[in-house]
């Protein structure tokens, strides 16, 4: 009875005082991603769901483990609970180059904004503030300033794209990302996807 060699138990437990600092190169320490999805969209996404797996199937496409949500408040779940609790405080927010947008995720919803001459990258590496792909710079969130679902500014949970509801948006060039902006649900805009737990090898090599 060979016990404690086969690793530590469920295998992903990150203990902050091994690996992951900042002499390591190719092996960041801990962080979340948050990455565009490729183009822009309207509120009807197929509900939270159907933008949930866009995240999931355009990480996947490009290597990444991690587990990608739709950056929006739903029916069932409010923004700011999309990341695990136990990952809110401790992790910092990166973009697809691993350079820090937010000291970690709670600073999203305190007025935070995004630091300064960092951008937001779709998964396909294109650079969201600057790219035409993206013509209005507003990204959607149904979200109140703290990151609460706003159920009369969801585009009913996603699923209608139609000019006579509205979602609620934020103008990216603000760099914050909860501002309150209402708009049609006909729009076309950002949608960002965000890694919601850390993995210790968050990317295929």
């Amino acid at each position: 009875g060979l016990k404690g060699e086969k690793g530590e138990p469920g295998g992903g437990y990150y203990d902050p005082r091994y690996g992951g600092g900042a002499g390591s190169p190719g092996r960041p320490g801990p962080q979340l991603h948050l990455i565009a999805l490729n183009s822009p969209q309207k509120g009807g996404m197929r509900g939270i769901s159907g933008a949930d797996f866009l995240c999931f199937s355009q990480a996947q496409a490009i290597g990444m483990k991690g587990t990608f949500r739709a950056f929006l408040s739903s029916k069932l779940e409010d923004l700011n609970s999309i990341v695990y609790s136990s990952n809110r405080e401790n992790v910092p927010i990166v973009n697809l180059k691993d350079e820090v947008l937010f000291d970690n995720w709670n600073r999203i919803f305190s007025d935070s904004r995004m630091r300064d001459n960092v951008s937001i990258y779709s998964f396909d590496g294109k650079d969201v503030l600057q790219d035409d792909t993206w013509p209005e710079k507003m990204m959607w969130h149904g979200s109140t300033s703290r990151g609460q679902r706003d159920v009369d500014n969801y585009c009913e949970a996603w699923r209608v794209g139609d000019r006579a509801l509205t979602g609620m948006a934020s103008p990216l060039h603000s760099r914050s990302l909860l501002q309150q902006s209402s708009s049609s649900c006909s729009s076309s805009y950002v949608v960002l996807c965000v890694e919601n737990s850390y993995i210790s090898d968050g990317r295929q090599r």
